[in-house]
């Protein structure tokens, strides 16, 4: 029987390649209805859907769900990003996003952008224009030139601007996947 993270990929792999589906274990159910995959959680109704008629497929995602941090993961690996705000019924929408080659992207909370900033802090220090982490604002992917807390929010410096994010918010940023290169 497929676990509920392979449940959720396979559910999220299907819709990208716009097939049907029809999977279950004894959590979670993925199944397609009138051109749209559902993900449906037996103790909590529809958690995730997508139709399969737009080029690339939004999928909208309950945020209440326990399911909800698995699904977000799954949704990054796949350059799937949160666009907008939480709708009436609590559903976040996701939408592909091109990422620049040589770099993973993360939907997390700011708290794990701000345990990566210190992985990567020493090669800012050396100066010139740090590439490792980036950040999206307004459409667009900057490097982040410094980070840091202070009363519960995270400031977040780029070469155009700072952005405060409260700590438990999330946030969208990329990592190099090869640390290595380019240095």
């Amino acid at each position: 029987m497929l676990s509920n993270l392979e449940l959720i990929r396979e559910f999220v792999d299907k819709t990208i390649h716009k097939k049907d589906i029809l999977l279950s274990n004894s959590t979670l159910t993925a199944q397609t209805v009138y051109k749209t995959n559902q993900l449906t959680a037996k103790s909590q109704g529809v958690i995730a859907t997508a139709q399969l008629h737009n080029t690339f497929p939004e999928f909208l995602v309950q945020t209440k769900s326990s399911h909800w941090e698995s699904m977000n993961q799954t949704l990054a690996e796949y350059s799937y990003l949160i666009k907008g705000e939480l709708d009436n019924r609590g559903f976040y929408r996701y939408q592909y996003c091109e990422v620049p080659k040589g770099y993973q992207m993360h939907c997390t909370k700011s708290v794990l952008l701000w345990r990566a900033w210190w992985k990567y802090r020493k090669n800012v220090l050396r100066g010139g224009i740090p590439l490792d982490l980036l950040i999206q604002n307004r459409d667009s992917w900057y490097p982040i030139r410094d980070l840091t807390i202070s009363d519960g929010l995270l400031y977040i410096k780029t070469l155009g601007s700072e952005i405060a994010i409260h700590s438990e918010d999330l946030v969208i940023w990329l990592s190099k996947t090869d640390v290595n290169s380019h240095q």
